[in-house]
């Protein structure tokens, strides 16, 4: 039985939406969508214009940066949230932003709003000839690998462009190495099975402390840091992301070190003046709790 999909099409003139089931995906339609946008980059022009706003009017590309991230995280947070009007919420910040540079951008007369767009649906069409074309792919592991070798292929001046693209230095470093590994492995630089990784896993732990006898900080680094990538690779054959499985490890952390916090406050003791055995205790009475409430669940 083919599985059914919901649908959505505008049908007023609040761009309201009306839903029914299908059993094929069909394009998403708002048809004021638009006029919404342009209503927005409007706003935002006169934010920025003689009468506007003086701390709007202040800015620049290089002063909203942190905003730039800090509504990245925002959104990142409600999607792991998974409340559908804080999400809504958030991309409304984060499309602010976007808009924000964009008539920055057009004030100094580098690109406009309109540039952005069309070169994103340029670029969209140009990786999907699976869509756009007659070519045919077969699943998204085809459809992955496709997109790699387009990537490949594309040029920026003279030299074209590394499969692994040029991530950003300062995204987080688990997250950057997943991705960059993923990468590799959509042009056939991989393991062909969990089984090696593995290995490679022992390997680099054993290198490890080889590394630490030797005494050498930055060959000890190094080893470390080779054990972290072989982490990560692991978790991608698992499936898994290696950034929010770290996420959700520190957030059991730091749910059972308040258990423990919590627990010695009650008998008028802080962790620092009580023993190891003592929040062993506790911590080992923090994992229970925590198993308890999962089976309540």
């Amino acid at each position: 039985m083919q599985a059914t999909r919901k649908i959505y099409h505008a049908t007023d003139s609040e761009g309201r939406f009306e839903s029914r089931q299908s059993a094929e995906v069909k394009v998403v339609k708002n048809k004021l969508a638009g006029k919404r946008f342009a209503e927005l980059l409007e706003v935002m022009a006169q934010l920025r214009g003689e009468n506007g706003c003086p701390w709007d009017k202040e800015q620049s590309h290089a002063s909203l940066r942190s905003f730039l991230l800090e509504e990245s995280h925002e959104l990142l947070d409600a999607l792991n949230g998974g409340d559908a009007a804080k999400i809504r919420e958030e991309l409304g910040d984060l499309l602010h932003q976007i808009v924000f540079h964009c008539q920055i951008a057009a004030e100094l007369d580098t690109f406009t709003a309109g540039d952005v767009i069309r070169d994103l649906r340029d670029k969209m069409v140009r990786r999907h000839p699976h869509v756009f074309s007659a070519i045919k792919v077969t699943d998204s592991d085809t459809v992955l690998k496709q997109w790699a070798q387009i990537k490949a292929k594309e040029k920026h001046g003279d030299a074209p462009n590394s499969v692994l693209g040029n991530l950003p230095k300062s995204m987080p470093a688990l997250a950057r190495a997943q991705t960059i590994t993923e990468r590799a492995s959509q042009v056939g630089f991989d393991w062909p099975d969990v089984t090696p990784v593995w290995r490679k896993v022992e390997e680099e732990l054993t290198e490890l402390k080889a590394a630490c006898s030797s005494g050498d900080p930055q060959c000890i680094g190094e080893e470390l840091g080779d054990l972290l990538l072989s982490i990560v690779n692991l978790s991608r054959f698992l499936g898994l992301q290696s950034e929010d499985v770290l996420k959700q490890a520190t957030g059991r952390f730091i749910k059972r070190f308040h258990y423990m916090e919590t627990r010695l406050h009650e008998a008028g003791k802080n962790p620092a003046a009580s023993s190891l055995d003592v929040l062993d205790q506790l911590w080992e009475e923090a994992k229970e709790f925590e198993r308890r409430e999962k089976a309540q669940t």
